[in-house]
């Protein structure tokens, strides 16, 4: 599998629950914070749920 490094550029406050909760799974726990994962079906629909608040770049 191939792996993306996602990174978060905005911030979860205001957002709805279901986003806060996507951002959590996905590993953020503060702002800038830059992580690599597989680029599996699941990761890739939760990127996509919160695409306005992370940065995506293939590695």
């Amino acid at each position: 599998m191939t792996k993306i490094k996602i990174k978060q550029i905005k911030s979860g406050i205001g957002r709805p629950e279901r986003q806060k909760r996507t951002l959590r799974a996905l590993g953020f726990i503060k702002m800038n914070q830059t992580i690599e994962k597989e680029a599996t079906p699941q990761i890739i629909g939760m990127v996509k749920k919160v695409a306005h608040l992370v940065t995506v770049e293939n590695i």
